[in-house]
């Protein structure tokens, strides 16, 4: 899959202490994103999931203070099938996940595609929306613009009413 970063103990990327994925890639063109590194579908590196896998487990076992992961981008429903596998590896070890996506749970939901549903399922939480600048907070933990939205358990709103559960 093709990755911009890892942070390894992130403490800014949700709560707690994060293991925290920023994939490359993203279409999203947000001006005055927080990561504009991230866009180019061709930058970062090509890195196996089994080596971030083993990875976060060796980072799992030596940090016992690690909480969850993190998986941001870029886009990260763009590589939404790789990121099932990583899904599935953190929720084996206990560690929660939280999953930044500029789609809407909405557009989410229409799009129908099976990868993206099944992450956003794995997720504790998902952090919905585009950055729009023009809505810039710096007063919420967690977003970036006051449009996102921070939705526990998203799989209860994949298949049912889209509210804003805050």
């Amino acid at each position: 899959m093709r990755v911009n970063s890892i942070i390894r103990e992130s403490i800014v990327d949700g709560p707690g202490i994060r293991y925290a994925l920023f994939t490359q890639g993203c279409e999203h063109g947000c001006p005055r994103c927080h990561n504009p590194q991230t866009h180019d579908r061709e930058g970062g590196v090509e890195i196996a999931m089994r080596d971030i896998i083993a990875d976060l487990k060796n980072e799992a076992n030596e940090n016992p203070l690690l909480d969850g992961v993190t998986i941001s981008g870029g886009e990260p429903l763009l590589q939404a099938g790789s990121l099932v596998r990583f899904a599935d590896a953190a929720l084996s070890m206990g560690l929660g996940i939280w999953l930044y996506t500029g789609f809407t749970i909405e557009e989410i939901s229409s799009r129908g595609n099976p990868d993206e549903l099944s992450l956003v399922e794995r997720a504790d939480v998902l952090v919905d929306g585009r950055f729009e600048f023009g809505k810039r907070t710096l007063e919420s933990r967690f977003v970036g613009s006051t449009n996102q939205k921070i939705i526990e358990r998203p799989k209860l709103y994949i298949h049912g009413p889209h509210k804003n559960p805050r």
